[in-house]
């Protein structure tokens, strides 16, 4: 069975109660591929974490670890806001790929070279080329980088990058230097990455999405220049995948919608954790129950 696997940054913690409840009943992946959060959850699934694994693992981490600050900083807090400008981003995400690294090298897994062929598809967005780019098919072809000598932890870095939240990835490649930024603004839930040109399945697939169906979501409310920003970057973000999901397709996707929770709450309290993890097992097992392969 093939996955995949939405961003939505924080509420992917309801990914965790999601795979519980498939692992339970008896399913796994082959091959796993994600967007931004997504992405984490599914190099670490790839690597061979279980979903109970991954619940031991976060008793260990605060997630407002991952958000770490540059020096001057925290020195001089008023100077983020005008270095903004220069850097891009308020977090520079380093401690985030550390994790990561740790995480992956615990399963014996650095490069992509350490997983199986195809078994991981990292969607970020190169915003110097303008294209979505799909790690690590694209490294040899677009940047001229071998795969196998390339951190799995820094692909998912690359596509978490949430845009003016973190510091962007910049990489080298065949045309000069590239910024890429979270896979999100380009392909937020990349559901067309295991279908054939034709349209055939080499295997199942099963999508897990951080938001009610298509045709169920909300209009966005726009009043002020604000909101019409944040109209505009759930557009982006939303428009190119709710084209692509058809009805048809919409039968094999998870929809777990996560009210209350914003993408950067990194200072969620350990019953809010778990309420989302048990947000994600409710709604696996509502899917499993009306689900045909």
């Amino acid at each position: 069975m093939d996955g995949v696997f939405s961003g939505g940054g924080v509420k992917a913690l309801a990914f965790i109660g999601a795979l519980e409840e498939l692992e339970e009943r008896g399913y796994s992946f082959s091959r796993v591929a994600g967007t931004s959060a997504g992405a984490i959850l599914a190099c670490l699934t790839a690597a061979g974490y279980t979903a109970k694994e991954l619940k031991e693992r976060l008793k260990s981490i605060s997630f407002e670890e991952l958000v770490d600050v540059p020096l001057s900083d925290r020195l001089f807090p008023f100077m983020k806001w005008l270095l903004l400008y220069y850097r891009l981003g308020l977090y520079k995400g380093n401690q985030l790929e550390r994790v990561l690294e740790e995480w992956l090298e615990d399963k014996g897994v650095r490069t992509f070279a350490d997983l199986p062929p195809g078994s991981l598809k990292v969607i970020c967005s190169d915003l110097t080329l303008g294209r979505i780019v799909v790690l690590p098919d694209d490294l040899k072809k677009v940047y001229g980088i071998d795969p196998a000598t390339f951190s799995v932890a820094k692909a998912v870095r690359m596509s978490a990058g949430l845009p003016y939240f973190f510091i962007p990835v910049k990489i080298h490649g065949k045309k000069g230097r590239s910024v890429i930024i979270d896979g999100g603004v380009l392909s937020n839930f990349p559901l067309w990455i295991w279908e054939k040109k034709s349209g055939c399945r080499t295997r199942p697939i099963i999508g897990m999405k951080l938001s009610d169906e298509p045709d169920k979501l909300p209009e966005q409310k726009i009043k002020n220049a604000i909101q019409m920003f944040h109209a505009l970057f759930k557009t982006m973000q939303q428009a190119h995948d709710a084209r692509y999901i058809s009805k048809t397709m919409s039968k094999d996707i998870i929809f777990i919608p996560v009210n209350g929770v914003e993408t950067t709450d990194f200072d969620m309290s350990d019953e809010q954790k778990e309420a989302l993890m048990n947000l994600g097992h409710e709604h696996a097992s509502d899917f499993l129950r009306r689900w045909s392969r």
